[in-house]
């Protein structure tokens, strides 16, 4: 098994964000993370999943003229 954990430091540096941003999503449950004693480690397959879970598509002319159907 190669999975690859992360420090909370490294894993806000793999997402660009800050530390705090990290520390929030682990305090509000957000991402799975793992406890080593006090440690705490985030695996990189966790962090992309919880990236995918946010994706958003980009809006596409079929797409809009497909949602003005169902109004109608």
């Amino acid at each position: 098994m190669d999975t690859k954990y992360l420090t909370v430091d490294e894993a806000a540096d793999y997402l660009n964000t800050g530390v705090r941003f990290v520390r929030r999503l682990i305090a509000e449950r957000r991402i799975a993370f793992h406890k080593a004693g006090v440690h705490v480690r985030l695996a990189v397959a966790d962090l992309e999943e919880f990236m995918q879970s946010g994706r958003v598509e980009p809006i596409t002319h079929g797409s809009v003229l497909q949602d003005l159907g169902k109004v109608a």
